[in-house]
């Protein structure tokens, strides 16, 4: 399984190192103009790896991995339905600077955790890498959410204007969804999750930066 598990942190190592890398020498080449077409020119392989990563909530209930499952859920979730229901679904909204700013922000997170993760199977632990790893986190998830409650709030004029999701039920129903609604009361889910999730964050920091951790790590 330990092997299995490599495979896997190497395989989206590779995938969010391609983002990552893609995005900032488009940046470098063209400016601002690459910004507004991130989404359409790396946005198939971003929507693989985040499909992918929903295998780590099955790795976690089948117990091969140890982390909690609930922040993890919370993390992955969010990503999923800003990305395929906010984002994939309103044209309008993928030339969206928000959108290269989220991506921008998950591929970092995910480059540093990623690395992390495969030397830790391998049993190698880099104190710099450690810290970064367990500390980078708790100012960018903040920054994340943000970003994504914004992409949520650019998105509301045009699921309002499309009725992309709503549905009304035809007589004898009186019963409809209207998404917009749905959207804003899923912003008030978003960030109560986020305290939820830094608190976690610090947790683990505590765990794996603690005086006595380290000094194991380095023995």
């Amino acid at each position: 399984m330990n092997m299995y598990l490599f495979v896997y942190d190497l395989m989206q190592f590779c995938g969010h190192s391609w983002i990552f890398t893609n995005m900032i020498i488009r940046f470098m080449t063209f400016g601002k103009d690459s910004l507004a077409d991130t989404f359409h020119s790396i946005g198939l392989v971003m929507r693989l790896c985040q499909l992918l990563s929903v295998l780590e909530i099955l790795h976690i209930l089948i117990g091969i991995d140890k982390s909690h499952l609930l922040p993890r859920f919370l993390q992955i979730t969010e990503r999923l339905i800003i990305l395929f229901v906010v984002i994939n679904s309103q044209e309008e909204v993928q030339g969206k600077y928000v959108v290269c700013v989220l991506f921008f922000l998950w591929n970092l997170l995910d480059v540093v955790r990623y690395t992390y993760n495969m030397l830790a199977r391998m049993g190698i632990y880099y104190l710099p890498l450690t810290w970064l790893n367990f500390s980078l986190c708790i100012p960018l998830y903040p920054l994340s959410v943000l970003a994504k409650g914004f992409a949520i709030c650019v998105s509301l004029p045009y699921f309002e204007s499309f009725g992309t999701y709503s549905i009304k039920l035809p007589f004898p129903f009186t019963f409809s969804i209207y998404f917009p609604y749905v959207l804003k009361m899923y912003l008030l889910v978003l960030f109560a999750g986020m305290c939820f999730i830094i608190r976690n964050l610090f947790s683990e920091r505590m765990a794996h930066l603690g005086t006595s951790n380290i000094k194991n790590k380095r023995s």
